[in-house]
């Protein structure tokens, strides 16, 4: 069982009698505090469990020692609003990555295989969840859902 099934129902019977305007402002606003949730954690390098992201794997001499390489954290740029697009429509809210950040955000959310170099070595990345739910994102949206309901 998700940490979201017993939100969906929950929110289902309370959301229903909404205006379908309103059930769109409210996703884009559940949508936005979700796009920030996931861009803080990918920041702080953690999966939505709390556990860190495996680290790189440690990179020969050679690499390390070029002039003008500087080492980012993972996923720092993938961790903006420019890759990270919301939308809201009035059944659903979403958070996805766009562009050519999606391919290289799959390749690690799923532990897929992947080319690091164009004379075709492949690597197997560990999983690091990227998108996920968190047990407070859950707790944010029902907060988002009672405000919009009752906003005094």
């Amino acid at each position: 069982m998700s940490y979201t099934a017993p939100l969906e129902t929950w929110l289902q019977a309370l959301v229903a009698n909404t205006r379908p305007e309103a059930r769109r402002q409210l996703a884009w606003r559940v949508a936005q505090q979700l796009r920030k949730a996931q861009i803080d954690r990918v920041r702080a390098q953690q999966n939505p469990d709390g556990t860190p992201f495996e680290p790189r794997k440690p990179q020969p001499p050679a690499f390390r020692d070029k002039k003008g390489r500087v080492r980012r954290l993972m996923f720092a740029r993938m961790a903006t609003a420019k890759h990270m697009r919301i939308s809201a429509t009035p059944a659903a809210a979403t958070v996805e990555i766009k562009g050519r950040a999606a391919r290289i955000a799959r390749v690690h959310q799923e532990g897929l295989e992947d080319g690091v170099n164009r004379r075709g070595l492949r690597v197997r990345y560990p999983i690091r969840e990227i998108l996920g739910f968190a047990r407070d994102d859950v707790e944010q949206i029902a907060a988002a859902v009672l405000d919009h309901i009752d906003p005094a």
